[in-house]
């Protein structure tokens, strides 16, 4: 592999969710693997997120009080307006 073929740990991260739901094309792929294989600290945040997922998957909009999903949406929200 050349080095600008590498994928950062940043691109990584960004390309975590795309990953989980299978939406990579393969070369994507088979770089994003091949970081986590030799980055611990990537391999530990995939681990995480998985985590994450796990637990959070199994709670509903229900499961929340409208108070806390308003200030999820807007947290997110504005996450997302500062990128």
């Amino acid at each position: 592999m050349r080095i600008e073929e590498d994928l950062s740990c940043a691109e990584l991260v960004e390309l975590v969710t795309e990953y989980f739901e299978g939406g990579l094309p393969d070369r994507d792929r088979e770089r994003f693997e091949e970081h986590i294989v030799f980055c611990s600290g990537c391999e530990n945040y995939l681990d995480q997120m998985r985590t994450t997922i796990d637990v959070v998957g199994s709670l509903t909009e229900d499961d929340l009080a409208p108070a806390v999903a308003d200030e999820l949406l807007a947290a997110f929200r504005g996450w997302k307006a500062g990128q």
